[in-house]
C-alpha cells in the first residue's frame, strides 16, 4: 500500500487541533503545576497546527469523538488514565512525522516538540497515586477477603440484618486501623522504599 504524503499531512493537522483543545480542557481541569505543563503542550499543539496550516493551506475542524473520549475517559477514570491515552497518541503522531519530515522539512521542530511532550507526559505519569498504587491493592485484597468473609459467615450464624451490619462496620474499621498500622511499620522500615510511610498507611486503610 502506497503511503499518502498529503493525506497524513492532513491528517495530522487535524491531530494538532483536537489535542490542543484536549490539553486545554484537562489543563483547567487539573490547575496547578501539572495544569501549567498542559498548557504549554496545548499551546504548542496550537502552534503545529499553523505549521501544517502553511502546507495544508486548510482549515480543519477538531475531532469532537476524541476530544469527548479524552475528556470524559479523565472524568470517570482519572487524569492518569486519559495521559496514558495521551502519551500513547504522542507516540504515534511521532511515527507518523517521521514520514513525512523527508518531504516537508519545516516539521522538523514539531517533531522535537512531540518528542519533548512524550517526556513530560510520562514524568507526569509518575504521580502519587501510581506509586502508591500497591497500598491501594493492598487494602483492597484485605477487604474482599477479611470483610466479606467475615461478613458471610456472620450472616449465616446470626441471621439478623441489623446485628450484621454493625459487627461488619466494627470488622471493617478494626481491619482498616490494622492494615494501616501495618503498612506503616512495612514502609518504616524498608531503607530503600521511597515511599512516605504516612502516605502509604493512609491508602492502605
Amino acid at each position: 500500500m502506497v503511503f499518502d504524503i498529503d493525506k497524513a499531512v492532513r491528517i495530522a493537522q487535524k491531530s494538532e487541533i483536537t489535542e490542543h483543545i484536549i490539553y486545554s480542557k484537562l489543563a483547567k481541569k487539573v490547575g496547578g503545576e501539572n495544569g501549567k505543563i498542559l498548557q504549554q503542550i496545548a499551546d504548542d499543539e496550537l502552534r503545529h497546527y499553523g505549521i501544517f496550516k502553511t502546507i495544508t493551506k486548510r482549515d480543519f475542524k477538531p475531532d469532537a469523538f476524541r476530544i469527548y473520549l479524552y475528556y470524559f475517559s479523565a472524568l470517570i477514570f482519572g487524569l492518569t488514565f486519559a495521559l496514558k491515552l495521551m502519551e500513547n497518541g504522542e507516540d504515534s503522531a511521532q511515527k507518523l512525522y517521521a514520514k513525512i519530515k523527508n518531504k516537508y522539512k519545516k516539521i522538523a521542530p514539531v517533531i522535537k516538540d512531540e518528542e519533548k511532550h512524550e517526556m513530560k507526559l510520562l514524568k507526569m505519569l509518575s504521580e502519587e497515586k501510581i506509586r502508591y498504587a500497591s497500598s491501594v491493592v493492598l487494602g483492597l485484597n484485605d477487604a474482599l477477603v477479611e470483610l466479606t468473609g467475615s461478613i458471610a459467615g456472620l450472616s449465616f450464624a446470626l441471621g439478623k440484618t441489623n446485628v450484621v451490619g454493625l459487627a461488619g462496620l466494627i470488622i471493617g474499621i478494626a481491619a482498616s486501623l490494622s492494615m494501616a498500622a501495618s503498612s506503616y511499620l512495612s514502609s518504616k522500615e524498608e531503607e530503600a522504599n521511597e515511599l512516605d510511610p504516612l502516605k502509604s498507611a493512609t491508602y492502605t486503610g
